[in-house]
C-alpha cells in the first residue's frame, strides 16, 4: 500500500483560537505547536505546511509552575559589546506577554523556513479580544 503525501495545493486549513487564561505556558504552546505544523491530521505530511491557523488569547494571564516566574530568564543579544538584556518570566508576562508565548511556540516549531512559515500562521493577543471574527475560529480546550 502507498503512502499518502499531499501537495500544498490540496492543504485545507481552519482556524482555532486557544483561551490561555490560568493554562499552563506549556501545555497551550504544545497543543498551538501541533495545530500548527498539522500533526492533528491523518494527512500530515512532513515536508508540507499542512497545519491550521491559531490564534490565542489571554496571553498576559498564562500560568507559569514552581518559581518559574523567578528564575526563568530571558535573554537578548543586540551583537554590540555589553548588549546582552535579561528579563524574568515575571517581567516578560507583565510588559511582553504576545513574545513570552510566540517564543515558547515558535521553539517547538522546526528550525529552518517550513517553521517559519509555520510561524506566520500565529497570531498573539495579550487581551481576550481578536481581530480575526471574521474567519468564525473554533474553540481548541487546554487539558
Amino acid at each position: 500500500m502507498k503512502s499518502y503525501m499531499q501537495k500544498k495545493e490540496t492543504v485545507e486549513r481552519k482556524w482555532y483560537v486557544i483561551d490561555a487564561e490560568g493554562k499552563s505556558l506549556g501545555r497551550v504552546a504544545t497543543l498551538a505547536a501541533t495545530y500548527l505544523r498539522g500533526k492533528n491530521k491523518p494527512t500530515y505530511t512532513p515536508h508540507i505546511d499542512c497545519g491550521d491557523y491559531i490564534i490565542i488569547v489571554n496571553a498576559s494571564k498564562v500560568n507559569l509552575t514552581g518559581n518559574k516566574l523567578e528564575n526563568k530568564m530571558y535573554y537578548n543579544h543586540s551583537q554590540y559589546t555589553g548588549g546582552l538584556r535579561e528579563r524574568t518570566a515575571k517581567v516578560m508576562r507583565e510588559k511582553y506577554p504576545e513574545e513570552m508565548v510566540e517564543r515558547a511556540v515558535k521553539g517547538m516549531l522546526p528550525h529552518n523556513r517550513l517553521g517559519r512559515q509555520m510561524y506566520g500562521k500565529l497570531f498573539v493577543y495579550a487581551g481576550s479580544e481578536h481581530k480575526q471574527m471574521a474567519q468564525k475560529p473554533e474553540v481548541l480546550d487546554v487539558k
